[in-house]
């Protein structure tokens, strides 16, 4: 495992990150809190960002994305991208260009983005990766039973269907991609849809970017996401130590998030100071977790960039909030979809057991060792440490060796 910290410690003393606020970063006047961040060439820089997505009543889950936004708390759109791009993604985490042929990458989201296809493709077009579309047999969008009635469409959360289709697009360009569309945010219809990704034949990995409280029945729920030979990836949530379902699952690979800046020997990362982590209340622990601060399952296992201050370029033009065109997103809603994406660039899903692959394998992973996302007594679970943590769990991807 290569160690992977960042020179710029100061970030931890200037980040008051309003990510760690357990519903949104808009302050009480309705203009968002700042967060400090820092530029390639080490100067600290200030921006605003918000949830995508509104709170979750119990049974439902909330997408895990934040953007970039004005002091008005509206998105910033732009006519042309600012953030990572894949380019960046894929120098970061060591991952072959043009890869992914003959694979493909279902993403499983809440309601109807009316714009889904055209958007993923401006992206794609900007960056120089191959069309996906339906006449090319790349690009297929189907409802949580597989038709083609979709659902009513969502502002928010077509934002984050945007963000989920352009990480797949920037990892995995050669990759086919299925994005499966729940009729709601409830548990009942996203696991449902989830189940309709993996019986779709060439399916072999699933990104699902989203969460909510975890709650004693899902010890029968995870079931939805017992998928073998198919990774699950799962956002292991953005209000910092804590954990959420179906993240918690052991079933799925938990994906955490960290703050990615450029260094003077390429890249660094610590830990995002939102990424969910800990102990979940209900999963039995897997037999490849061996970590003893939890009983029970433990989250992350594995993590790629999160903080909207390093964020990554997405573009959406259904107007939500007033706001269309290129936007910088944050939230473990990046990760996940990176990592599903690397899974399918490793093409190695049918020798895998659920999680379990990169803990063998960490020599392919860049340890992240320094950052916190929370207050938990100084342990692991909420610190970035040497080895396996809860924040960051085994790290970050160098190759595809670790899946």
């Amino acid at each position: 495992m290569q160690n992977r910290t960042r020179t710029f410690l100061s970030f931890a003393v200037l980040a008051a990150v309003a990510a760690c606020s357990p519903d949104n970063s808009l302050s009480p006047s309705g203009a968002a809190a700042p967060n400090a961040s820092v530029s390639s060439t080490g100067q600290a820089m200030q921006f605003l960002h918000a949830r995508v997505c509104p709170g979750a009543v119990v049974g439902t889950a909330r997408c895990h994305s934040w953007v970039r936004v004005d002091a008005k708390g509206a998105p910033m759109a732009t006519t042309t991208p600012s953030g990572y791009g894949p380019a960046d993604l894929t120098s970061a985490y060591s991952i072959a260009a043009n890869s992914g042929a003959g694979q493909t990458i279902a993403i499983v989201d809440a309601y109807d983005d009316p714009n889904a296809e055209n958007d993923v493709n401006v992206y794609r077009s900007q960056y120089g990766l191959p069309a996906c579309t339906t006449a090319n047999g790349c690009f297929k969008k189907i409802n949580q039973s597989g038709g083609t009635s979709y659902p009513k469409a969502n502002g928010s959360w077509a934002q984050e269907i945007s963000l989920d289709l352009d990480m797949a697009s920037a990892i995995c360009p050669n990759c086919h991609i299925l994005l499966v569309e729940a009729s709601s945010n409830s548990f009942a219809n996203l696991s449902a849809a989830v189940d309709q990704a993996a019986k779709t034949p060439g399916v072999v990995a699933i990104s699902n970017s989203y969460g909510g409280s975890e709650y004693s029945s899902e010890t029968t729920d995870e079931a939805h996401y017992n998928h073998p030979g198919i990774a699950v990836t799962v956002s292991s949530g953005d209000n910092g130590y804590g954990v959420e379902f179906p993240a918690a699952s052991q079933y799925v690979t938990a994906v955490g998030g960290t703050h990615l800046t450029r260094s003077g020997t390429g890249w660094a990362e610590t830990a995002w100071s939102g990424a969910g982590s800990g102990c979940s209340a209900y999963i039995t622990k897997p037999s490849w977790q061996t970590d003893a601060g939890c009983a029970r399952r433990t989250v992350a296992d594995v993590s790629a960039v999160a903080d909207p201050n390093t964020g990554v370029a997405v573009y959406d033009s259904y107007a939500y909030r007033g706001s269309s065109g290129w936007m910088v997103f944050g939230g473990t809603s990046v990760a996940a979809p990176i990592i599903a994406s690397v899974y399918a660039v490793a093409n190695n899903t049918s020798a895998i057991t659920y999680g379990s692959y990169p803990y063998s394998h960490t020599a392919s992973l860049h340890d992240v060792t320094s950052g916190s996302n929370g207050t938990c007594g100084g342990s692991y679970l909420c610190t970035a440490i040497t080895g396996y943590d809860g924040p960051t769990g085994l790290g970050t991807p160098n190759g595809t060796g670790a899946f």
